[in-house]
């Protein structure tokens, strides 16, 4: 007998109802239920896909529809779709990039400014004054040794000047260490100085206090002051002198640097304020956009005023040290040159002839001073500090300089006599009157000494005006040329984001 057809046996079909879906019936009790995959479910929906099972058997999650990738660049490629979104994204990539050249040309001008100051108020200060402390000291020491050799008839003027010499050395060392950082090569030499000054000082004292009371010591102090001028004082200056020309080079190498990197931002933005412009023009058939062309303009003149300051505040700072700074160091060694040569002079003297030490010192400075080479020749034929000044001379101090060649010509005329009288004659006092005397109106070694330092120092004085005249201002224009840059940046950036803003208007 066959079984009747919905009967209600485990697994058996139910009829469906007219207009229903067939139904499927439940598993037998006792059996596993199947599980069905969702290949085949797939299968029977007519879909044709399936997930792969995560581990374990668990199906994978089907992606959400309609809802939007996350990320930085998912972001950025939704916003590019559509023509709002990249006209924001090129107002905000305009206005970075104009704040940014401005900022940066700030900061370059800025920072030139500084050195530029830099070598104004205290590089080339600094460096002269530590030339003055070499020149005073050597001054001193010949003036010492001038006074020493008149003993009584030692003028007011020579003892005040000696005494002024040491005075304004000990001033500038102060002045110096004042600004010095406590860990610059210079403070050292500072030191050195401020502690030998005082020593060398009591020495010369002691010297001049034995000469007096006719104690032949006096001369042995005299010389052993001024070996320890020569061996301790005048190195360390001489040294501090390298330092401090060196900080200033540095500073004129800062001052004078080029800003490449603000010129290749300059050059980046505006040739992306040109591509928007014309991505613009091709789209919207308009020429003209009123903000990207005001912003393009601020670019254009910040970028004109970074070169033009630039310009003329390196040609102020070249010039200056064309005119001023070099020619100026030149000068110094050759005044020092001279100290030195009329202080081994006096030396020999002060030695009566006992040691041809001083001579051979004087040889030595007059070699370093004008060369070894033919005396008759003109000077600037010749090789040593005086020509090189010479040559670097500017023509407002040419004539002094010549001045000072001129009388260097005499004095060496004049110490030549002078020795023949000693060496040939064998008059010390006559040769000892040749060189100096107490007597203003007699031509000696002296007066031609000091015509030739003279001559030197008004030099010395049309020079320092020059670099003065030349360098001054220099880092005021480029600190209004930085606030400049800074502000058309600014200006570029809200002229950019108002022109494309109009342009968003449009769309709303």
């Amino acid at each position: 007998m066959a079984t009747p057809v919905g009967n209600g046996a485990p697994g058996a079909a139910i009829p469906a109802r007219p207009g229903s879906p067939p139904a499927v019936a439940g598993p037998a009790p006792g059996a596993a239920p199947a599980v069905a995959t969702t290949a085949a479910r797939g299968a029977a929906q007519g879909t044709g896909g399936a997930l792969a099972p995560r581990p374990g058997g668990a199906p994978a999650k089907r992606p959400r529809a309609g809802v939007p990738e996350r990320g930085v660049r998912a972001r950025l490629a939704q916003a590019t779709r559509t023509p709002p979104g990249r006209l924001r994204l090129a107002g905000a990539a305009l206005a970075v990039l104009t704040v940014a050249f401005g900022g940066l040309t700030a900061w370059q001008l800025e920072a030139r400014a500084q050195a530029a100051d830099r070598v104004v108020s205290y590089s080339q200060p600094l460096s002269q004054n530590a030339a003055d402390i070499h020149r005073r000291l050597a001054d001193a020491a010949t003036t010492a040794t001038t006074g020493f050799l008149l003993a009584g008839d030692e003028p007011k003027a020579v003892r005040d000047q000696y005494e002024q010499d040491l005075a304004t050395a000990a001033e500038l060392i102060s002045q110096a260490a004042a600004r010095t950082t406590a860990t610059s090569p210079a403070q050292q030499k500072l030191t050195e100085l401020n502690q030998q000054l005082p020593v060398y000082s009591g020495l010369v004292e002691t010297a001049r206090a034995n000469d007096r009371l006719g104690i032949p010591l006096g001369g042995a102090y005299l010389r052993y002051a001024s070996e320890k001028m020569q061996t301790d004082l005048l190195p360390a200056a001489l040294e501090l002198t390298r330092i401090e020309n060196e900080a200033l080079t540095r500073d004129y190498a800062d001052a004078e640097s080029f800003p490449w990197a603000a010129y290749g931002l300059a050059a980046v933005t505006l040739a992306a304020l040109v591509w928007v412009q014309v991505t613009l023009y091709r789209r919207t058939n308009r020429v003209f956009n009123i903000g990207l062309l005001g912003a393009t303009a601020a670019v254009l003149a910040g970028g004109l005023w970074l070169g033009v300051a630039g310009l003329t505040s390196g040609d102020a700072l070249r010039r200056s040290d064309r005119e001023g700074a070099a020619p100026l160091r030149a000068l110094d060694t050759a005044r020092v040159d001279v100290l030195q040569a009329r202080l081994a002079e006096n030396l020999h003297y002060v030695a009566r002839g006992s040691t041809g030490k001083y001579l051979k010192q004087w040889d030595a400075a007059t070699a370093s001073l004008v060369g070894q080479g033919d005396q008759q020749a003109p000077m600037e034929r010749r090789t040593g500090s005086l020509p090189q000044a010479l040559d670097l001379a500017p023509g407002a101090a040419a004539p002094a300089l010549r001045e000072a060649a001129k009388q260097y010509d005499v004095w060496h005329g004049l110490h030549d006599a002078a020795r023949d009288l000693e060496l040939k004659k064998s008059d010390y006092q006559a040769a000892l009157n040749a060189t100096v005397t107490a007597n203003g109106e007699q031509q000696t070694s002296d007066t031609a000494f000091k015509a030739t330092d003279k001559a030197l120092e008004q030099a010395a004085g049309i020079e320092q005006r020059r670099f003065e005249d030349a360098a001054g201002g220099t880092h005021n224009d480029l600190r209004n040329a930085a606030v400049a840059a800074a502000l058309l940046g600014v200006a570029a950036a809200a002229a950019a984001l108002l022109g494309l803003g109009r342009r968003l208007a449009e769309y709303r």
